[in-house]
């Protein structure tokens, strides 16, 4: 499987870098693997793994067949959102993961597609992520978008990549925020305390997220987040760095809710981008999930006693 992309970065980037940014889904080290078996082209000439990009190059990337992998379909009644022969988006419950991994082989998203699209999924991210362009957090819930072909991977991986894809958040954070609105810019990179957390430092990825005050609570906030990047965890870590951390989240959130949620209190509203085949710009809601009205209304009675 061939895929072709014209750097439009600036020079000097190192081609294993450039890719694991314009294919977020495929490891870094998986890229290497390409560049050392010659299954990377740049202007149809084998390449060495340090090459450096440069604006105009047309990147030839041959991806080799997946094997096949033992993991099995399973009918898990997806909320489909919307669906034709290129994507599908669908609204993810709570507590379901994305794809397998270890310890997570069954009742995945990856596990319910396979179900519902048979062999329509993009595999361009192997076989134990066909069709997932980008993910959402297990206890995140709301809109995602999969991919039902190659075709349609590329064209929302660019999206990404260009962070032109819109993607609205709405979220229940502690505290009282300072201002209605404002914009977080500080770089997410692993935490070097603890390597299964995300932090801001500066050796990070550059981060933007767009916040705004939608209600105010004595004790908290219920915010709309548009994110301009997409980096892992982004909302997450950033409100948690400004000390106004996500109600529920139990991974940076040193408070434990008293209201016994499962994680962070977080659901992607609204994802518009443009439609690989029409080439028209396309958006999806989701309606917030019950466990989050209740919530708001448990705080609203709160609000008036």
């Amino acid at each position: 499987m061939s895929n072709i992309f014209i750097v439009d970065e600036n020079d000097n980037i190192r081609i294993d870098k450039y890719l694991n940014v314009l294919l977020p889904d495929i490891s870094r080290s998986f890229i290497q693997k390409l560049l050392k078996n010659g299954n990377i082209l740049a202007n149809d000439k084998v390449i060495k793994p340090n090459y450096k990009v440069k604006m105009g190059d047309k990147l030839n990337i041959d991806i080799p067949e997946p094997i096949e992998a033992n993991i099995h379909a399973e009918n898990l009644n997806l909320n489909v959102i919307y669906e034709d022969d290129d994507v599908l988006i669908v609204d993810k419950p709570k507590n379901m993961v994305v794809h397998p991994a270890p310890g997570h082989y069954t009742g995945t998203l990856v596990n319910g597609l396979m179900y519902h699209c048979k062999d329509h999924l993009s595999n361009i991210n192997g076989v134990l992520r066909p069709g997932i362009v980008h993910r959402i957090d297990k206890n995140t819930t709301g809109c995602l978008i999969v991919c039902k072909n190659d075709v349609s991977h590329n064209c929302v991986a660019k999206q990404l990549f260009d962070h032109s894809i819109n993607r609205i958040y709405v979220g229940i954070v502690c505290g009282n925020l300072p201002d209605d609105s404002g914009t977080i810019d500080a770089p997410i990179g692993r935490d070097i305390h603890d390597r299964k957390k995300m932090a801001v430092n500066e050796s990070g990825k550059r981060a933007i997220t767009h916040y705004k005050v939608i209600k105010r609570f004595k004790q908290y906030n219920v915010v709309e987040f548009k994110l301009e990047t997409g980096r892992t965890h982004q909302i997450r870590v950033h409100m948690a760095h400004i000390n106004h951390p996500l109600l529920g989240d139990d991974l940076y959130n040193k408070s434990k809710s008293k209201f016994n949620l499962e994680g962070q209190c977080l659901h992607a509203k609204t994802i518009g981008f443009i439609h690989p085949t029409t080439k028209e710009y396309v958006e999806f809601e989701s309606e917030i999930p019950d466990y989050f009205k209740h919530l708001l209304d448990v705080l609203e009675m709160q609000e008036t006693r």
